[in-house]
């Protein structure tokens, strides 16, 4: 789920004017995490790869190669301070779910009584919108949902194998039901990186695959399901098994 609130203008009370950028908030885990959920989370250093934010990384990789001529820029918080938007709901009821604000807001036209004081205009007046930049945020939101319409979903049962010591990292998925599909992707990046950076192809008649050198203890892994047409899913994270 995406909520557009507040993606009106491009110029901030701070007197910046961003036209190409716009906010899009994604939590961590879910606020309600059961106690193996959270020791799984310690475990994998997990805490920046929930639903939410591979939905967000999902959209920004989607801005960045359709030509919406904008960029997403992820905040990893659920909100902004003192506000809440239409996705909470939803992540309370565990839906990945997060929401496009533009990146400087005036808090002068939001929430105010029409009026002129000390010679400044409050309110929310149709003088202070810039429909260019809400053109370019609706073409963020088309091409993001055109494209997951389009994927195969995202992935169930992936797991890393966490029973021995290894200098390998072992993953393991349900095979994905789609058609049409092409095969699937591991995906991997530093710890520290916020991106994925590194992509392994594995065929569509696979279902656990080792990557060879390269340990889970340095790197967070993924998978996603490709279909013929090169569409790819959002990011599945693992879960260690034993």
């Amino acid at each position: 789920m995406f909520t557009n609130d507040i993606v009106g203008s491009s110029l901030g009370q701070n007197g910046v004017r961003d036209p190409n950028s716009v906010r899009l908030f994604a939590v961590g885990p879910y606020f309600d995490e059961t106690p193996q959920e959270a020791a799984d989370r310690r475990t994998t250093g997990s805490e920046n790869d929930s639903p939410a934010r591979q939905l967000a990384r999902y959209a920004k990789d989607v801005a960045d190669q359709a030509p919406t001529d904008m960029s997403v820029r992820i905040v990893y918080k659920r909100d902004r301070y003192l506000r809440g938007g239409d996705h909470i709901p939803f992540l309370d009821r565990r839906y990945p779910a997060a929401r496009f604000t533009e990146v400087n807001e005036d808090y002068r036209h939001q929430h105010q009584n029409v009026r002129v004081e000390d010679g400044t205009q409050f309110g929310d007046l149709l003088d202070f919108v810039d429909f260019g930049y809400m053109t370019r945020v609706a073409k963020v939101n088309a091409a993001t949902l055109a494209g997951l319409a389009s994927a195969p979903g995202t992935m169930s049962g992936v797991r890393v194998h966490t029973g021995q010591l290894s200098v390998d990292t072992d993953l393991e998925w349900d095979p994905s039901p789609e058609a049409d599909l092409a095969g699937y992707e591991i995906v991997y990046r530093d710890t520290i990186q916020p991106y994925w950076t590194h992509t392994i192809r594995v065929p569509k008649d696979t279902t656990r695959y080792v990557v060879k050198g390269i340990t889970k203890d340095n790197y967070l892994f993924g998978v996603r399901a490709v279909d013929t047409d090169g569409n790819r899913s959002p990011v599945a994270f693992p879960k260690p098994v034993q």
